[in-house]
This record gives structure tokens, sequence and C-alpha cells, in this order.
């Protein structure tokens, strides 16, 4: 029995860290989303379905889904052939994810790598770093004001 419960146990932290991944997509995608919106907003004056797809090489179909998702969980509001708007939530998280891309990537030049490959590479890091660890780069940042 020992063994069962251990083969047990061992799936569902298994599963457990798997749920975790798929969370943890789905915050990353929801912040690229609103980032990205925010982004349009401000150089166009709107977000389009079809300038998001195009944006994320993805098709109109793909973008309608996730501004659903995105309208359930209170980050955007939108109707049918009309702009895509940020709710204050919406604008909250765009915000924060935009800090913490700037966070990495200003940490990133300070070690010596290239603008144009910080600014690629702190898209993927931005979303999976803790606090504790922007709280670490914002420090280093702080004491090494020559490393920007």
């Amino acid at each position: 029995m020992a063994a069962a419960d251990k083969n047990g146990q061992d799936a569902h932290r298994h599963a457990e860290r798997f749920r975790r991944v798929r969370d943890a997509h789905q915050t990353e995608l929801a912040e690229d989303y609103v980032e990205l919106i925010a982004d349009l907003i401000e150089q166009t004056g709107e977000a389009r379905v079809v300038d998001l797809a195009t944006r994320l090489g993805v098709t109109n179909a793909t973008v309608n889904n996730t501004i659903q998702r995105l309208q359930r969980d209170g980050l955007v509001t939108s109707k049918p052939y009309r702009s895509i708007f940020l709710t204050e939530q919406g604008q909250a998280l765009a915000a924060e994810s935009r800090e913490r891309h700037g966070i990495v990537r200003e940490f990133l030049i300070a070690l010596g790598v290239d603008a144009e490959t910080a600014d690629a590479d702190a898209e993927g890091i931005e979303h999976h770093v803790s606090d504790a660890t922007l709280d670490a780069f914002r420090s280093y940042l702080r004491r090494h004001p020559r490393a920007r």
C-alpha cells in the first residue's frame, strides 16, 4: 500500500505542477494582451481585433476568444465590431506588466546584454520572475546606477 500511496502523491504533485503552469500561461497571455491593448490605444487611439491579431501573429478568432476571456475576467470591455478598451483593472495590470518588463530589461542591460536582446528576453522573463526577484533587480539597479 505504501507504494500505491507514494504513486498517488506523485501523481497529485505532478498534476498540481501542470495546473500551476497552465494558470501561469493564462496570466502571461492576459498580461501580454492588456499591455498590447494599452500600447495600441496610446499609439493609434484604439485597439482593434485585427490590429491585435496582426501584432501577435494569430488569427482574429484567436484574439476574439481571448478578448471574451479578458472580458469575463474584468480586464477589458468590447462590443462586436468596435474597439477594445481596458477597464481600470486592465489598465492597472498593463501598467504593472510594463513596469516588470522595464525592470527586467534594465537589469539585463546592466549585465551587458544589448538593448534589443534585453527587450526581447525581458518579454519572456517578466512573466516568470517573482516579486522578490524583481525587488532584487531594483535594488541592484539602485546600487549600480552607471550600469544602466
